[in-house]
């Protein structure tokens, strides 16, 4: 794999990882540099920890992988859209107490966006490829993405009146990034 395919893989790989960080940072409306830290910092763990999951398990569970890793996802953002969705149309301040760079809802968004790279761990074992370099690059790349995400929603959310038509975007995006997988892995007729 030269440096192009792989930083073409790794933002790639990102997309999904800085699509929730702007719904989280519109859900949020203000990011505190700790919170940035925390999601970025586990997306990228997260992101460069699948590859090297997948290249270790190599064969023994791509069947698997291939069968179930996208249904995975796809409930996973699910859930965690549908939930902003409902925060957003329900009472303000259970919604400002949702904090979605904390606890559970940060590790089932951490796996739900890193499930992708664990397959091309696989691939990368299947065709006799170290995985380190990839990882690593893979893992800085969803970071730096991560970030970049949680501004860029954080900035959308301050235009004021939009704020909660925002947040149900959010929402959707995720759900709708849910379909998209399981759409490109045709579990889906479209």
């Amino acid at each position: 794999m030269n440096i192009t395919e792989l930083l073409l893989t790794a933002i790639a790989l990102a997309m999904d990882a800085f699509a929730v960080a702007v719904a989280t940072g519109v859900c949020l409306k203000c990011v505190s540099k700790r919170q940035m830290c925390r999601m970025s910092w586990h997306f990228g763990l997260f992101q460069a920890l699948m590859p090297i999951l997948g290249w270790y398990l190599g064969g023994t569970v791509r069947d698997f992988v291939q069968t179930w890793a996208h249904w995975i996802a796809f409930a996973l953002l699910t859930w965690i859209g549908v939930k902003m969705i409902l925060e957003a149309v329900g009472d303000t301040d259970k919604a400002e107490a949702c904090d979605p760079t904390r606890g559970m809802p940060l590790l089932i968004l951490s796996v739900a966006t890193s499930i992708d790279a664990l397959a091309v761990g696989l691939s990368l074992s299947l065709l006799g490829v170290s995985v380190w370099w990839p990882a690593l690059v893979i893992g800085i790349t969803a970071l730096g993405f991560t970030a970049l995400g949680l501004y860029l929603g954080e900035t959308m959310s301050r235009a004021g009146r939009i704020a909660r038509f925002a947040e149900i975007l959010g929402g959707l995006v995720l759900v709708g990034i849910g379909v998209k997988i399981l759409s490109d892995n045709g579990a889906l007729p479209f």
